[in-house]
């Protein structure tokens, strides 16, 4: 985070892109040193995407999304089953039935779930049934066990069947209408159809359903490994003592958390201190198993910044400036051998890293693991107060978004350090790059941050 200079306080010559050799070189550099965000986004989605799909057994499969459809092998339900306790039975024998002149059956047998070998119900009988037992041959309805007397003989609604003994007669108290409290084979999921389509996140319902129809594992896009570090020698691990020119150390924890709100398998790196060796020897460390790796600080103009003379080294990592408040100062690009794994350096304050990931690297998330809702949603609201913005830059609030009063409002103010009001807000208040004042009342777009 040392040499962090892209908040809105610091004087325009430190966040001057004339003043970074390696910026106004660049191939491909905007004539003013400048991105768009839009710009910035667009090339690092088009350098990542879903990454390739692999067999999971279904616990580790959960919270990755399907590669292929899936189809039912078989019917499910498997075969017709009894959705109640009772008695399954022929719904002839049970006309006009009734308190005062039940139907009196014969009782051939007991049906428990998982049973194989079934009686047959003929007229005039019935068989006692468990729920999800296999309805038996004959048999076209369940009477639940309230609507008899449950075998006791007393001809009284029974809320439990009583122990079996032979020659067992059930008293049914009602008529049972064909197919009554009977779960059809395949009512639920026939044969051949499409259960699950590509692109299906997999939580506890659809594992369920996978195991349901006999599958053990699901081809999936796996969740993105991503490996959150920060850089920065005045940081320190929460929990130990804070001395002069020193911060605890909290954008590590912020990024990886929102990285696996995002979906990923997030690793956290402790600070790494401003140390060239230092931070060559974690990269290379981490780099076996990563598919995203994010920093945060040292990717502005600090004369002490060694990030951008380490992933220099690699060659494959641009430092830009974009048109953006906060989170003007960005890097992304490749390092490590071959194809290389994706970086993304955010800035060191923590709003500025936090709004930078929501923007690009949540993005960048989602691409990988294949989803289809990549960015957050965006409504439009009313904003009761006035706001200002700088020239050229597409400034980002904090704010509280009500719904039903279709409000928002900035919480905190717009510098880059405040933590506490971030923490408040549950939105980002859109001002658009050609916009330096918005009245009281003016309509803004608003970027849900979600739960």
């Amino acid at each position: 985070m040392t040499g962090s200079t892209e908040s809105g306080t610091t004087p325009a010559a430190c966040c001057d892109d004339s003043a970074d050799p390696a910026t106004a070189a660049r191939p491909g550099a905007r004539p003013d040193g400048l991105w768009t965000v839009d710009e910035h986004l667009a090339d690092v989605l088009a350098a990542v995407g879903p990454l390739p799909a692999i067999e999971l057994q279904l616990l580790d499969a959960q919270g990755c999304r399907l590669a292929e459809d899936v189809v039912a092998e078989g019917d499910l339900p498997p075969f017709d089953n009894s959705s109640m306790d009772g008695y399954a039975l022929r719904t002839p024998d049970t006309v006009g039935a009734s308190d005062a002149y039940p139907s009196v059956l014969t009782v051939v047998g007991d049906i428990a779930a998982g049973a194989g070998e079934l009686p047959a119900v003929g007229p005039g009988q019935a068989a006692r049934i468990m729920t999800g037992a296999p309805v038996p041959p004959g048999a076209g309805a369940v009477a639940p066990v309230e609507w008899t007397d449950g075998g006791t003989g007393t001809g009284r609604p029974a809320d439990a069947m009583a122990a079996a003994v032979e020659g067992e007669e059930v008293r049914v108290l009602r008529p049972v209408a064909e197919a009554a409290h009977i779960r059809r084979r395949g009512s639920d999921v026939a044969a051949g159809s499409r259960v699950l389509t590509a692109g299906t996140r997999l939580g506890p319902a659809q594992l369920g359903l996978l195991a349901a129809i006999g599958r053990a594992t699901a081809t999936v896009r796996p969740r993105p490994r991503v490996v959150v570090l920060s850089t920065g020698s005045e940081l320190v691990q929460p929990g130990e003592p804070v001395g002069p020119g020193q911060i605890s150390e909290s954008n590590s924890f912020t990024l990886t958390a929102a990285a696996r709100d995002a979906g990923a398998i997030a690793y956290r790196v402790g600070g790494v201190p401003d140390d060239a060796a230092r931070l060559r020897a974690v990269l290379e460390d981490q780099l076996g198993r990563a598919d995203l790796i994010v920093t945060s600080g040292g990717v502005s103009v600090g004369a002490y910044d060694v990030v951008k003379e380490v992933f220099a080294e690699y060659g494959g990592v641009d430092f830009r400036r974009l048109r953006m408040q906060p989170g003007k100062p960005q890097g992304f690009g490749r390092i490590g051998s071959g194809p290389g794994v994706p970086l993304l350096a955010l800035p060191g304050n923590p709003v500025s890293a936090y709004i930078s990931f929501e923007l690009f690297v949540r993005p960048a998330i989602r691409t990988m693991l294949g989803a289809e809702d990549v960015h957050r949603p965006v409504v439009r609201a009313h904003c009761p107060v006035a706001l200002r913005s700088p020239a050229g830059r597409r400034q980002f609030l904090r704010g509280r978004y009500t719904a039903s009063d279709g409000l928002v409002e900035p919480v905190g103010g717009a510098e880059s350090h405040l933590v506490g009001a971030l923490a408040r807000a549950d939105c980002l208040i859109t001002v658009p790059e050609d916009v330096t004042e918005l009245p009281a009342g003016s309509e803004v777009d608003v970027v849900l941050l979600g739960g």
